[in-house]
């Protein structure tokens, strides 16, 4: 086979994107964005909370140690993981919310991805000058004194900012001031120095050099987004009725708005020609918005050129009409049953969450054997119970059994029907129920009984309902 007509490769070098500095409201939304963003990812490991001397007093934490999740006033004890897995589902729903009503906003203004790269992109820019200065500066060839004081400069800044973004993470997982004090002093885990090692590379990488190819080929959202928009999702799209054909010059007879100036594709962070039309690269960042404003504002034309807009309301500007009012593009079939649905989560969540007790029980009856029979002809039954104290002082639990009058309990280990559940633990104790001769849940294979705790202290109670097995001879 002749060269001419030999195979083309299938992945093409990654051409660096330098997006230019641009000013506008869009990009104002982002820059607050990102400081609040940023700001709560790094100051909340360090917000105190008075729990009591037996917990601790980090506002946000996730002791792995003791299988807690904490949350300022909300305790999540590891049977309660449905409180997480309902906020992911919340989280999931949103996401289509959002995405079926404005596009991908999620990825143009709070992905992490998105946030981090802006960060980096304005050391870069604060470093290397801005478009101009650093398309030259990366298409110098030679490496001189010059190019690698501005490289070494903009790489250090680079990984102090991943390794605040490790270190931030490890703070969520311990007590931060005294994890802070173990790193420095090198008394902290392996795990901790390995865990920051790992989110400072990937941090540096994916911030500094993988930027919009994590959009484009690692995240899968790209490619799922297309079933969440419709003809009414309102995005970022250019006006080419309004646009075309464009050219440049000052004789704009027969010519559009636009003025092929360029300046929308100069701040695109993706790289990409927004007058192609929609695009799987397209993160609805909007600073191509800003771009075309500041540029129609100095030729004199109408802003909106490019602009937030719905493919349904094409037809209506071609003819002159106006567009439909938001309102009708955002309240939907679509928008409100994914609203629906995500309030119903919601709701269930915060009903679940006020409702739930501070004493907890869980009972699991010895199988092997099912039942004893005693010398004197009554029937035990074993039982291993689980009493769970989510407060922060030690109570005094009582344990009842309802079912027949006959039936008698005991614990293991006391007299008394009663044991001291340390704060914040769970203890296993050991219980026995026995049915005299001749009463009936010693003379039936399966009796329902219900077992009662009693918090002592405060009077709160919980049940669990299980079976006494039999019979006797």
């Amino acid at each position: 086979m002749s060269d001419t007509n030999s195979a083309q490769p299938l992945y093409a070098a990654r051409e660096p994107v330098f997006p230019k500095r641009v000013k506008g409201r869009f990009r104002t939304l982002k820059w607050i964005i990102m400081a609040i963003t940023l700001g709560i990812y790094y100051i909340t490991p360090w917000i105190r909370w008075d729990r009591g001397p037996a917990l601790p007093d980090q506002a946000v934490l996730l002791d792995m140690a003791n299988r807690r999740f904490y949350f300022f006033w909300i305790e999540i004890w590891p049977h309660e993981f449905y409180f997480v897995a309902g906020l992911l589902i919340m989280a999931g729903l949103g996401l289509f919310l959002f995405t079926s009503a404005m596009g991908r906003v999620w990825c143009g203004y709070a992905c992490p991805q998105t946030v981090w790269t802006d960060l980096f992109i304005l050391v870069e820019r604060w470093v290397e000058g801005d478009r101009n200065a650093r398309l030259r500066l990366h298409r110098q060839k030679k490496l001189d004194f010059r190019k690698a004081r501005l490289r070494l400069t903009k790489w250090t800044l680079w990984l102090l900012i991943g390794l605040a973004t490790g270190g931030a993470w490890v703070f969520y997982f311990a007590d931060a001031p005294t994890l802070a004090r173990d790193l420095i002093t090198g008394n902290a885990h392996p795990i901790a120095y390995t865990t920051m090692g790992l989110l400072t590379f990937t941090t540096f990488f994916f911030g500094g050099f993988a930027r919009e190819q994590i959009c484009i080929y690692a995240c899968p959202w790209p490619r799922i987004q297309a079933a969440m928009m419709d003809e009414d999702t309102i995005t970022v799209g250019y006006r080419y009725w309004r646009g075309e054909p464009r050219g440049k010059g000052k004789n704009r007879e027969g010519l559009g708005d636009c003025i092929d100036c360029n300046a929308c594709v100069n701040v695109c962070p993706m790289g990409i020609d927004i007058r192609n039309g929609q695009q799987l690269e397209c993160i609805t960042c909007a600073l191509c918005i800003d771009a075309c404003d500041e540029m129609m504002e100095k030729v004199g034309k109408p802003r909106g050129l490019i602009d937030y807009m719905a493919l349904s309301d094409e037809e209506r500007e071609k003819k002159g009409l106006p567009d439909k009012p938001v309102w009708q593009h955002i309240f939907r079939p679509r928008i409100i049953l994914y609203t629906a649905l995500w309030s119903l989560v919601g709701v269930g969540l915060l009903v679940a969450l006020f409702i739930r007790s501070d004493i907890d029980v869980n009972v699991t009856p010895v199988r092997n054997p099912l039942y004893v029979t005693l010398s004197d002809g009554s029937i035990r039954n074993t039982y291993d119970v689980r009493l769970r104290n989510k407060l922060g002082e030690s109570h005094p639990f009582r344990l009842s059994v309802k079912g027949d009058p006959a039936l008698v309990l005991e614990l293991e280990g006391t007299p008394y029907h009663t044991v001291t559940v340390p704060a914040n633990e769970t203890l296993h104790q050991r219980v026995y129920i026995t049915a005299p001769k001749g009463s009936a849940p010693a003379t039936s294979d399966r009796t329902e009984i219900r077992l009662w705790v009693e918090d002592l202290t405060g009077g709160d109670r919980a049940y669990v309902d299980t079976v006494f097995n039999g019979k006797g001879n």
